[in-house]
């Protein structure tokens, strides 16, 4: 790990902060969905993102009163990034490798109308390959939390050689 990560870590009270500043300070995409980092743990970390209606698409037959879908990128969004990050919880010195997405496999189960919450679990690290998988859920208005996509990401490990 390098001085600057050593110094910068001991600034945060825990990896969710440090790793949240990341986002913010590093991730102009992420940081634009509204990304939180609400977990990390050892092979497992989980991210959400708040619904938004710059983030929906209208379906022509909707109800004036129903809130509209969130696009389905949204969730691949977290599932890339939740299944790539969670990796390095598992490295020796999480900030002295690189990941890089190999494959991505996305299936969406239902229509999200509300915050979406990634869990993503580490299958494998390897030598250069690692494999997680993924489940983003949605709470809607009225409260009841379902499964909307499942994923599955390979990602290459660059190491430090």
């Amino acid at each position: 790990m390098t001085d600057d990560m050593r110094s910068m870590m001991a600034e945060f009270d825990d990896l969710e902060s440090l790793l949240q500043h990341f986002i913010d300070e590093n991730q102009e995409f992420l940081s634009w969905l509204g990304t939180r980092v609400d977990n990390v743990g050892e092979g497992t970390m989980t991210l959400s993102i708040p619904y938004d209606d710059k983030l929906s698409n209208k379906r022509a037959n909707a109800r004036e009163d129903e809130r509209a879908d969130l696009h389905g990128g949204v969730a691949a969004t977290l599932i890339d990034t939740a299944g790539g990050v969670s990796l390095r919880t598992v490295m020796d010195d999480p900030f002295d490798v690189r990941i890089a997405t190999i494959n991505l496999n996305v299936n969406y189960l239902r229509p999200a109308r509300g915050d979406l919450v990634a869990t993503a679990d580490v299958i494998r690290a390897g030598g250069s390959v690692g494999v997680s998988e993924i489940t983003v859920e949605s709470t809607a208005p009225d409260g009841e939390t379902r499964e909307v996509a499942t994923g599955q990401g390979a990602f290459r490990i660059f190491r430090p050689e």
